[in-house]
């Protein structure tokens, strides 16, 4: 755990959850932070996503409250990303000005309501560009039952979508999610705003170092999802120099969006 002693680490990708009560759960965030900071970690980008096709405002705006919570709990450690559906295009556009310009989160997060690359994404994803936060959506490229998430967005809709606004900046979620990743990797490979987490639970022989190779650690980002044995496990195993390492890390073109605050009131 060298690695991770001696150097910052910024995670890109991880969560926290509402309770029963319908607020933060603020039990779940304790075990998060727990984890986190026994595997040295510096700062963890946090979402709450709603997973259902057709996720109403107001819940987006409660979920993104509990970010906010669980960010003043921890100043400094816990980063929010705001979760909106793109599906209510006025609505997901106040909500994005609301988390990045109020609320101070460092970025957006989008599920699988819609591809990433669907003409109802185009508002919030010009939005974003405009304000200068990145775009962390949920992807993957299934091989086994792909009809179970018939709108998730793998490499072909990324590099659409990077062709369409160039001065977006979009994240290729977990490529440790499961499926086909290599075949995602090169998709997105030409397209210089794509970048990819490594989070997910899947640890494939290889994947980090291809990664690497198809993309360069420069467009890499450190990521859990839940899953910080094989987060932090594939990384430290990964046969890829420790200056890449590092930079995979705490990658130094994402430390800006971190600088961001809520904004108070005089």
């Amino acid at each position: 755990m060298r690695l991770f002693r001696e150097n910052r680490v910024v995670n890109w990708h991880e969560h926290v959850w509402l309770g029963p009560d319908g607020g933060l759960d603020r039990d779940r965030l304790r075990e998060l932070v727990a984890i986190a900071k026994a595997t040295h970690m510096d700062a963890l980008v946090c979402s709450n996503p709603v997973m259902v096709p057709d996720s109403p405002p107001e819940l987006a705006r409660r979920c993104n409250d509990a970010v906010a919570e669980a960010a003043a709990l921890h100043p400094g450690f816990i980063m929010g990303m705001g979760f909106v559906n793109p599906g209510f295009h006025d609505e997901a556009i106040a909500e994005v000005d609301r988390c990045i310009l109020e609320l101070g989160f460092a970025g957006v997060k989008l599920y699988n309501q819609y591809f990433i690359s669907d003409p109802a994404v185009r508002g919030v994803i010009r939005r974003c560009a405009q304000l200068g936060a990145p775009i962390l959506e949920h992807a993957g490229k299934l091989t086994h039952m792909p009809q179970s998430q018939p709108f998730l967005s793998d490499g072909a809709h990324f590099a659409k979508a990077a062709s369409e606004n160039p001065d977006a900046t979009f994240i290729y979620a977990h490529i440790g999610g499961g499926g086909d990743w290599e075949w995602s990797l090169k998709a997105i490979a030409p397209h210089g705003n794509v970048f990819a987490d490594t989070s997910g639970g899947g640890c494939d022989e290889g994947m980090i170092e291809r990664a690497v190779e198809l993309l360069g650690a420069g467009r890499l980002l450190f990521g859990t999802d839940m899953s910080f044995e094989a987060g932090v496990g594939k990384l430290l195993a990964a046969d890829i120099s420790w200056e890449d390492k590092k930079t995979i890390l705490c990658n130094p073109r994402f430390e800006k969006y971190l600088e961001r605050g809520p904004r108070h009131a005089d």
